[in-house]
């Protein structure tokens, strides 16, 4: 069982900057794949960015290139999203989640994702 807390979510003006960060817990966290995801009022969840658990490879969501970035600090058990460049349309909640021995393109997809945070709420102003 691994549990996941994001944290850094708050309300910030457009252009500016947020860091969300998510705490797993346990001693596998290296073994998994980490993806934020995020859901905006009346739309479905959707893919932000990933990164797999092992050669650290990266995907991104096409909105999101150039300004989002991920990384993950197994040591700390930590993931990160670095969000430059924030929009409007950027408002939502944003989930960590969890994916063992995730990597390829099929982070992409949330249905295959094995542990959920409970979601932080960024809203960026006009």
């Amino acid at each position: 069982q691994v549990q996941l807390v994001e944290s850094g979510g708050g309300l910030v003006q457009a252009g500016g900057s947020l860091r969300l960060a998510c705490t797993a817990s346990g001693r596998t966290f290296s073994t998994y794949a980490m993806g934020w995801f995020r859901q905006a009022p009346g739309k479905e969840r959707e893919f932000v960015a990933a990164l797999s658990w092992s050669v650290g490879n990266t995907y991104y969501a096409d909105s999101v290139k150039g300004r989002f970035t991920i990384s993950r600090d197994n040591a700390k058990n930590t993931v990160t999203l670095q969000m430059n460049s924030l929009k409007p349309e950027d408002t939502a909640v944003y989930y960590c989640a969890a994916l063992r021995f995730g990597a390829g393109i099929g982070m992409r997809n949330q249905h295959d994702y094995d542990y959920w945070g409970q979601g932080t709420q960024v809203t960026v102003s006009s």
